[in-house]
C-alpha cells in the first residue's frame, strides 16, 4: 500500500474517531500517536507526534519497561486486540482508565497501525475519594479489570473474599458501570433472614397466604426488575431455599407464596461469599448445579493484606467518611503501623479502627498512640502459669464433629472475644455461629 493510500485510509479512520465520545487514539508499533480524537484531547492536550507512555503516564519509556503491562506489546506478541487497566495522568488528575488496543489491521488492511480505546472507571478511584472504591495495587487493578469484563454482559458473577474486602461495593459499581444508573439495586442478606422469612422476602406473598398477610407485598426479587439482584453470603442460604432459588434461576420466573401464577422474572444476579463454595459442594451443604449457575463470572477480592501499598490510601478516604469536617491526618509512624497490621477483618476493620482513633484524637493527627488504644488486647489472654486450659485436642484421632464442637466450645469459653468479634475470627457469620452453639447446648445434658 502506497503513503498516499495510507494516508488517505487514516484520515477517514480518525474523522470516524472524531465523532466518537471516548478517547481513542491512533499509534503506530514505535509508540508514536498520529491522531487523537477531540475527547482524548480533553483529557491529555495536544499529543499528536507523542508516545503514548509518555502522554498517558509521562514515562520516557514504554509501560513495560516501567513494570506496567503495556497492550501495545502484547497486542504485537498475540496478534489479538489485548486490554489492561492502567493509571493515567489526565486532566482530571490520576484515573483509573480501561485501556484496549485493537490492530488497525482489522479494517484497514494496515499492519502496523492502531487504535487504542480509553474508558474511565467512575466507580474507582486511584485518589483518597470518599465515595469510591479506591486503590492502585496490582491486585486491586486485576479485580476492577474482571469487574469491567462483566459490567456490560447479563452473566452471573460469582464475588468470593474475606469478611469486610468490600463485596457489596464491587457489585454496585458492576451494576452501575452495566448501564443507566435508575435500575433498581436490590441487596439481600442471606445470612440475616430465617428460612421462612427468606422466602416471602425473596418472592412476596399473596393477601392470605398466611396468618398476618393482610395483603399482596412484591418481593425482592419482583423489586429488581429490570437491574441487579444481590445476594450476599449466599454460603448461607439453607438447602431448602438453594433449590428454590436454583428454579428461579433456572425458568427464569417465580410464585409468590400462596400463588398459583407464574410471574416472569427479569434481573441480572451478582452473589457473594466468604466462604468455599466448592468445598461446600463436595460436603453436600451446597448444591453443585446452584453452584454452577452463580459461578458464571467468579471474581476475587483481595484481601487488605494482598494490598499493603492501598493501606494508607484508603485510610485517608475512610478519614474523611468517619469524620467529616475534621481534615484529621495520620503522621508517618501511624501510617506504618497501619502497613503492619494484619486486619483479618480488612476494610471494615481498618473504618472501625480509624473511626475510634478519631474520637480519641483531639487535634488534626493522629499517632500510633490513638490506634493501639483498643478496649481488648491482640490476641485471647494467656492463663497463669500452672492453670493454662489445655486446648481440647488429644494425641488419638476423634471423629471431626466432636473436634469441631469441642474446639467452638473451647473458643467461646477462652477467647474473651464477643460473639459478634468471634464470628468474625472464625470467618463464620454470627447467625451460623448461634446455630453451633444452640446445637452445642441441645447436646450438653442438663446438670
Amino acid at each position: 500500500m502506497s503513503p498516499l493510500t495510507t494516508a488517505a485510509s487514516l484520515d477517514t479512520i480518525s474523522r470516524m474517531l472524531d465523532e466518537l465520545d471516548e478517547p481513542r487514539i491512533v499509534i503506530t508499533e514505535q509508540f508514536e500517536i498520529l491522531h487523537a480524537n477531540p475527547a482524548y484531547q480533553a483529557l491529555y492536550g495536544q499529543v499528536v507526534g507523542q508516545r503514548c507512555h509518555a502522554a498517558s503516564h509521562g514515562y520516557q519509556r514504554p509501560c513495560n519497561e516501567e513494570g506496567e503491562s503495556c497492550p501495545l506489546q502484547m497486542t504485537l506478541s498475540s496478534g489479538q486486540p489485548e486490554r489492561v487497566l492502567h493509571i493515567h495522568r489526565t486532566a482530571h488528575g490520576e484515573e483509573h482508565v480501561d485501556v484496549e488496543l485493537m490492530p488497525l489491521a482489522d479494517i484497514s488492511g494496515h499492519r502496523h497501525l492502531f487504535i487504542e480505546k480509553m474508558q474511565h472507571l467512575p466507580q474507582a478511584s486511584s485518589q483518597p475519594v470518599p465515595d469510591k472504591m479506591v486503590g492502585r495495587s496490582p491486585a486491586f487493578r486485576s479485580m476492577l479489570l474482571l469487574a469491567q469484563r462483566a459490567a456490560p454482559s447479563h452473566a452471573a458473577v460469582l464475588l468470593i473474599g474475606e469478611s469486610g474486602t468490600g463485596k457489596e461495593g464491587l457489585a454496585r459499581a458492576i451494576h452501575q458501570n452495566g448501564g443507566p444508573a435508575q435500575r433498581p439495586f436490590i441487596a439481600v442478606d442471606c445470612a440475616s433472614l430465617t428460612e421462612t422469612l427468606l422466602e416471602s422476602e425473596l418472592f412476596g406473598y399473596e393477601k392470605g397466604a398466611f396468618t398476618g398477610a393482610q395483603q399482596r407485598k412484591q418481593g425482592l426479587v419482583e423489586a429488581a426488575d429490570g437491574g441487579t439482584l444481590f445476594l450476599d453470603e449466599i454460603g448461607d442460604l439453607p438447602l431448602s431455599q438453594q433449590v428454590k432459588l436454583l428454579r428461579l434461576l433456572e425458568s427464569g420466573s417465580f410464585r409468590r407464596v400462596g400463588g398459583i401464577s407464574s410471574i416472569p422474572a427479569n434481573f441480572r444476579l451478582i452473589a457473594a461469599t466468604h466462604r468455599n463454595l466448592q468445598a461446600m459442594v463436595a460436603e453436600g451443604s451446597f448444591r453443585a448445579d446452584l453452584f454452577y449457575r452463580l459461578a458464571v463470572f467468579p471474581i476475587r477480592l483481595p484481601p487488605l493484606r494482598e494490598r499493603r501499598e492501598d493501606i494508607p490510601l484508603l485510610a485517608t478516604a475512610l478519614l474523611e467518611r468517619v469524620a467529616p469536617g475534621r481534615q484529621l491526618q495520620l503522621d508517618a509512624d501511624a501510617r506504618q503501623w497501619l502497613v503492619e497490621q494484619a486486619f483479618p477483618g480488612n476494610i471494615r476493620e481498618l473504618r472501625n479502627l480509624l473511626e475510634r482513633a478519631s474520637l480519641l484524637t483531639d487535634g488534626d493527627t493522629i499517632t500510633p498512640e490513638q490506634l493501639r488504644d483498643q478496649p481488648w488486647p491482640d490476641s485471647p489472654p494467656v492463663p497463669a502459669a500452672g492453670h493454662a486450659d489445655p486446648l481440647p485436642f488429644s494425641s488419638t484421632l476423634q471423629p471431626l464433629a466432636e473436634l469441631e464442637a469441642a474446639y467452638l466450645q473451647w473458643a467461646v469459653t477462652h477467647s474473651g472475644l464477643s460473639r459478634k468479634a468471634l464470628a468474625q475470627q472464625l470467618q463464620i457469620t454470627e447467625r451460623t455461629l448461634y446455630r453451633h452453639l444452640a446445637m452445642l447446648e441441645k447436646k450438653t445434658p442438663a446438670m
